[in-house]
């Protein structure tokens, strides 16, 4: 298929807005043209096959598409919450074209066949890249490690344990060890249980209000610094799972400055809300790590922008909604992530002043890309077309109906937000666009 993408916004070196043409044959981009040459000249420099799909993208943002390292597709074992075809068609609607999924299924994503199975449904989905992470240990149990060489065989692009942290040092360091051997990340859910059991919320005020256990700080960055010396010792990648404590970055920072090889990620919503900001006993509010306080957020704000964390992730966490009518202590933790991610920081942050437009690209697209050593997060010529189209100018109110997830746990429904990808587009391939209704299934 032939794509010509006409009259794009396309963000330069310089951060500055120009208006481009982006020429798309047999998955790749072939040529990137100015806005100075014409449309004409160009179809004419191209044989003026009758086989090309133009897009006018006149107004539009053109980006790389943008990539989401740490999601929950929960397929296989859990298809009441969401399956791959509902997260990848929900991924697209956001204007994800990659997607790397966690392993805490059922069975858990320990298994060389469970890997296969996660490709295999990926591959009948609409066409969003799914990456599956493979455990750390057997049922996420922290007894025994998993069989890393052949997971990474069957395609696994990482360990992690995720949604739980690994609790014995020694069972973490020869974890970190093995896969150091095979030049393979370690991604770590930072969570000390003997801190946290029957705990809901953080430690705080509105925990205090409402007679709730709260989940500290230390909970998490206890196992970041703890995981910080393996990774020196071992010499592995080590990745770190949405976080969230001013503690933590302190210990990421430092670890950074010093050349261990760390690096973190953060999501959304421990950038935009706190736990001041919870209105009450509603489940959809609660995520695991919590919300913390403002001094945590204004920490992971200053450390995304300094590069201490290095990208953005949504943790994307579908449940049904009578689960999350079970109430704030025995309603699972988690948020849907997809659909709302771009509008919600292009709206917090882009459209205040306080980052660039480019800074936001680049957290969700080359950088993900840069330290998973994917080919795509680039709109360059010859990269992977994996591309998304975005009207900066277009507002419209967060309403859960209208998602193409199963979950429509959000907290931030009737949010007015402005940003909203409409076309999204993998190795040359429409995937979705506005004008396609999402599918049920």
């Amino acid at each position: 298929m032939t794509l010509f993408i006409t009259n794009a916004s396309v963000l330069n070196g310089q951060g500055q807005l120009e208006n481009t043409h982006v020429w798309v044959e047999s998955g790749r981009i072939k040529h990137i043209f100015s806005g100075t040459t014409s449309v004409d000249e160009i179809k004419a420099s191209h044989g003026g096959s009758s086989e090309i799909t133009e897009i006018d993208a006149s107004g539009k943002l053109l980006t790389p598409g943008l990539i989401d390292m740490h999601v929950h597709l929960r397929e296989p074992g859990f298809e009441h919450k969401e399956t791959i075809a509902t997260g990848t068609q929900a991924a697209a609607k956001g204007g994800f074209t990659t997607i790397a999924c966690m392993p805490n299924t059922k069975p858990v994503t320990d298994k060389p066949e469970v890997v296969q199975l996660v490709l295999d449904k990926a591959a009948q989905a609409n066409g969003v890249k799914v990456l599956p992470y493979a455990a750390i240990t057997y049922n996420e149990l922290g007894r025994e490690l998993t069989d890393f060489a052949a997971l990474k065989q069957a395609g696994a692009i990482g360990f992690t344990d995720d949604g739980v942290g690994v609790q014995n040092a020694q069972m973490m360091k020869d974890a970190m060890k093995l896969a150091a051997s095979l030049d393979m990340p370690v991604i770590a859910h930072c969570e000390d249980d003997s801190l946290v059991v029957g705990a809901p919320v953080a430690e705080g005020e509105f925990a205090r209000k409402h007679g709730l256990k709260g989940i500290p700080n230390e909970s998490e960055a206890i196992h970041v610094g703890r995981d910080i010396l393996l990774a020196e010792a071992t010499g592995v990648h080590y990745h770190v799972c949405h976080v969230s404590t001013e503690q933590s970055i302190r210990l990421i920072r430092m670890a950074k400055s010093i050349g261990i090889n760390v690096t973190a990620e953060v999501c959304p919503h421990h950038l935009i809300l706190s736990n001041e900001d919870i209105p009450g006993l509603d489940a959809n509010w609660k995520m695991n790590p919590p919300l913390r306080s403002p001094r945590d957020v204004e920490a992971c704000i200053a450390a995304l922008e300094d590069g201490t964390l290095d990208m953005i992730v949504t943790d994307h966490a579908p449940h049904s909604a009578e689960e999350k009518a079970k109430g704030m202590e025995l309603a699972p933790f988690g948020i849907t992530g997809f659909e709302t991610a771009f509008p919600l920081l292009y709206t917090k942050f882009v459209k205040t002043g306080r980052w660039s437009l480019e800074m936001l690209v680049q957290r969700m697209t080359a950088d993900p890309a840069r330290v998973f050593r994917l080919e795509s997060g680039r709109l360059e010529e010859n990269a992977p077309a994996d591309l998304t189209l975005i009207d900066l100018e277009e507002q419209r109110t967060v309403d859960p109906s209208t998602f193409a997830s199963k979950g429509k746990n959000t907290p931030f429904t009737g949010w007015e937000l402005q940003g909203w990808p409409i076309m999204t587009i993998v190795d040359g391939q429409v995937v979705w666009s506005q004008e396609v209704t999402t599918p049920s299934a």
